[in-house]
């Protein structure tokens, strides 16, 4: 063997080790350098947890993304809410002095009432049921309050969905009032009164001098208690149904959201609102700090052992 081949064979067994070596630190040390460069970005900014963005430390919302990555104080009750919310849901208080709860419109704090809708700031009392309000819709019984809550009452009822909503409330209205059969005995007894109804009806017409009196059938609208469960849960299932298609999506309005909301709630049934911020019980969108995530109203029916939340 050559010496330039010895050569080559002492320089390989030297180089290959290192080689081998510098490839195995390499993988050990990438991770622990990307960790002191997070640390170092995260002393110098706030990390945002839903993008992972790295924001200035005074920021309340994500520059990326603009989910709020930092909390706030209620500034009636201290309690720790999110910056974006204008309702605490533990002292039940609007929060935002620069938005007009009744419209939204932008304040500058020292009004008395909104120069856009002409709402008393310190709130509204409901003609109805007289339940002071802070909100273009009553929360407790759902009149409107305001011109601009009136107007969006108008327009839904041009709402095709919201016509079929109307009547099948009252289709389920009326099967909450229905008196169901008990017994055989009490089918036997309807029979008897609609048979004695012709009678009567017969007599009195023969009395005018109608001989052969035509008497309308009556059908009645009575049904066996397990018929009439099955014809509420066919309902409840339409209107759950019509309520997904009228839902409130996600917007940036937290009183537009409200107001609409409470616009498209019928009367005749009871309902809770559920948010998307919390997935919580509501009685109504008033009660949710966060409306404008979105939500929608849900059916609890007449006799439903569900309970209302409402975080309180």
């Amino acid at each position: 063997m050559s010496d330039n081949q010895l050569n080559n064979e002492q320089t390989q067994r030297t180089i290959r080790p290192q080689q081998v070596l510098k490839r195995e630190e390499q993988p050990e040390q990438e991770p622990v350098l990307m960790a002191q460069a997070m640390q170092q970005a995260q002393a110098e900014g706030k990390c945002c947890p839903f993008c992972g963005a790295i924001n200035a430390p005074e920021a309340m919302f994500c520059a990326q993304c603009g989910q709020p990555i930092s909390k706030t104080t209620c500034p009636h009750c201290g309690a720790e809410i999110d910056p974006d919310a204008d309702f605490c849901e533990v002292c039940h208080r609007y929060i935002k002095k620069d938005v007009c709860s009744f419209c939204g419109a932008h304040l500058t704090g020292n009004e008395a009432y909104c120069p856009e809708c002409g709402s008393p700031r310190g709130g509204m009392v409901c003609p109805t049921c007289y339940t002071l309000n802070e909100f273009a819709f009553c929360k407790k019984c759902g009149t409107a309050l305001t011109e601009e809550a009136r107007q969006m009452m108008k327009e839904m009822q041009k709402s095709p969905d919201y016509h079929e909503l109307l009547e099948i409330v009252q289709d389920y209205s009326r099967l909450e009032n229905t008196l169901p059969y008990n017994s055989e005995r009490d089918v036997v007894k309807e029979q008897m009164n609609i048979k004695l109804r012709e009678r009567v009806l017969t007599l009195l017409a023969k009395d005018e001098g109608v001989e052969n009196p035509v008497i309308p059938k009556v059908e009645s609208k009575r049904m066996t208690k397990e018929e009439l469960e099955e014809q509420k849960k066919i309902k409840i299932k339409m209107l759950s149904s019509i309520l997904d298609k009228l839902a409130v999506s996600p917007m940036t309005s937290p009183v537009k959201a409200r107001n609409y909301a409470m616009a498209s709630k019928p009367v005749g049934v009871r309902l809770a609102w559920v948010c998307n911020y919390k997935h919580a019980m509501h009685s109504s969108p008033c009660g949710c700090a966060k409306p404008h995530m979105g939500g929608k109203w849900v059916v609890l029916g007449k006799n439903s052992t569900e309970e209302i939340k409402d975080d309180k």
